[in-house]
């Protein structure tokens, strides 16, 4: 954790991912997302089930995405594989009252960017009891299905909401995808468990936990 309460007394922009983000990775829901992908993969592509999970991760690895290659190599329409998350059972998931005073509590704008579409998003939104809380959602559809970390997507966001880099933090799980924030000017803000690990340069703030985190920052004071 960072000894000193973190100084975001100039940010008014507040820009957070989602998954693994807003939830702790410990619920284990991200395990039910990546299952449905294996499985989506195996049933296009009829690989067994272990091929399929390797060429599940290797698309990944590759664009950013699983959907990418699968829309690259097997004409999968994305609207066809957002759907398969639609139905997932929200159970493990549950409203964190200290997370919700926390990002109630931050002044100015709140947004969400995010690789997952915009129903998952609104469902784990409401299911967080967060959804109140957000101006707005900028997902993987409004970016034309290229993920972040890909500078275009954040220009594409930045340009999307009028976004002043100097006077925005971005929470992210994945420290990957905040090297383009850190180079556009943002604050950067690496989360998880394993983010005290972190080495990167472009990593401004590391938290395994965001309540406390934002609880303890220092911040502007409301006009």
């Amino acid at each position: 954790m960072n000894a000193q309460p973190a100084d975001l007394r100039h940010v008014d922009t507040w820009l957070f991912d989602l998954d693994n983000t807003l939830y702790p990775v410990e619920s284990g829901f991200m395990g039910e997302i990546e299952r449905r992908m294996t499985d989506y993969v195996e049933r296009v592509t009829g690989l067994p089930h272990d091929e399929a999970y390797k060429l599940q991760k290797k698309y990944l690895a590759e664009y950013g995405l699983t959907l990418g290659g699968l829309v690259e190599h097997h004409g999968v329409d994305p609207h066809d594989f957002h759907k398969i998350f639609h139905d997932m059972s929200l159970e493990a998931l549950s409203r964190d009252p200290d997370l919700v005073a926390a990002i109630a509590r931050l002044p100015g704008r709140r947004l969400i960017f995010t690789n997952a579409d915009d129903v998952h998003a609104e469902r784990v939104l409401k299911r967080l009891g967060l959804d109140q809380l957000f101006d707005d959602v900028f997902d993987i559809g409004a970016a034309d299905y290229v993920p972040k970390p890909h500078p275009a997507t954040f220009a594409r966001m930045a340009a999307a909401h009028d976004i002043a880099p100097r006077s925005t933090a971005f929470f992210e799980d994945r420290e990957g995808n905040l090297a383009p924030a850190a180079e556009l000017g943002m604050t950067t803000v690496l989360v998880g468990p394993h983010a005290e690990a972190s080495n990167a340069s472009f990593v401004r703030y590391k938290t395994a936990m965001l309540a406390p985190f934002l609880a303890g920052a220092r911040l502007r004071e409301a006009s």
